[in-house]
């Protein structure tokens, strides 16, 4: 199935499908939501929620990263996506113990819809640099077995590439210029993420 431009996920459905993270969340710690910041019924039928997209589940605690969690592959609908990865960035993140429920009222959720990753074509380390949009792609650098991911949003972190690269290679367990080697692939995608702070 193709996936739909960024620009055209619908912001509504996008704010439901926050909500519908921190429901999910708030129910499986037998926690109760107001019904106003419940998810909408219906959200299976609202534009784009049965599309089939990567999506990540992103948890912060006053700005610092409490969870995050999600696929890159097409392999389920947005809120089949959502459901689970909200249970996996909150209570089976392996960098971070499950999240209790005192801490549920500090949360602040996100979520992010990706495109489908492409390969990334250059020709060497330089030519790498010049090719890749701060801000703007997400990252997956693989060599052999090894791969790991940088959402958009952690541009913001890490606003160099040489930088950005490095910590990316540092996260798929590869030294920090393993990017500058001829060893390395890369894929890019773009995300239209949604969030809500507590």
């Amino acid at each position: 199935m193709s996936f739909s431009a960024m620009t055209d996920f619908p912001e509504a459905t996008g704010r439901a499908l926050v909500a519908l993270a921190r429901q999910t969340i708030t129910d499986h710690l037998g926690l109760s939501l107001p019904k106003a910041e419940s998810a909408p019924v219906g959200l299976g039928t609202m534009p784009g929620a049965g599309e089939r997209q990567g999506v990540f589940v992103t948890l912060t605690i006053a700005g610092e990263l409490r969870g995050c969690i999600g696929t890159l592959s097409a392999e389920e609908s947005v809120v089949e996506g959502v459901t689970r990865h909200a249970l996996n960035a909150a209570f089976h993140d392996p960098r971070f113990p499950p999240l209790t429920p005192e801490e549920l009222s500090s949360i602040s959720i996100e979520v992010s819809i990706l495109t489908e990753p492409r390969p990334l074509r250059f020709d060497g380390p330089a030519d790498l640099l010049r090719r890749l949009r701060p801000g703007k792609d997400g990252v997956i650098l693989s060599a052999g077995y090894r791969s790991a991911t940088f959402l958009p949003q952690v541009w913001s972190q890490l606003p160099e590439a040489t930088s950005f690269l490095s910590h990316l290679c540092r996260k798929a367990g590869l030294a920090p210029d393993a990017w500058r080697t001829s060893t390395v692939a890369i894929k890019t995608y773009e995300v239209q993420h949604f969030s809500s702070h507590s």
